[in-house]
């Protein structure tokens, strides 16, 4: 069985993972710091912007994974993780930002509703109710 969901997403989140390391070691390199964040604070929000994306990129992709295993995928689902993708991106951005930012809020929110929504999707599809 191919997934093919769950491959063309787990290739777009390398890219993206990628991206966000690039975006991380330019701040490094031109501010040489080489360890840690040495206080400067736009190396460590996007430290923190790529960190925050490798805690839950793994989840989604697990459970986009085992949903497309189950045969209950479908084209919602490569919706589902195309925006979970671009709500990264939008985190990234808005953690550019020293102040409050809209879209690092979305970001999170999109985050979290697809963490959850694919979790309870998770759910009812192992209990027979979808």
């Amino acid at each position: 069985m191919i997934l093919q969901t769950t491959l063309s997403l787990a290739a777009a989140a390398a890219v993206l993972n990628f991206w966000l390391a690039l975006r991380t070691s330019t701040v490094r390199m031109s501010a040489k710091v080489w360890q840690g964040d040495g206080g400067n604070p736009i190396l460590l929000h996007r430290m923190r912007a790529h960190a925050n994306y490798v805690e839950n990129t793994p989840f989604v992709l697990i459970l986009i994974a085992a949903i497309e295993m189950t045969g209950k995928g479908g084209a919602w689902l490569a919706i589902v993780g195309a925006l979970y993708l671009l709500a990264r991106v939008a985190h990234a951005f808005g953690m550019d930002k020293p102040e409050k930012s809209p879209l690092r809020a979305i970001g999170f929110c999109v985050t979290v509703l697809v963490l959850l929504g694919l979790a309870v999707m998770a759910v009812l599809i192992a209990l027979g109710r979808f």
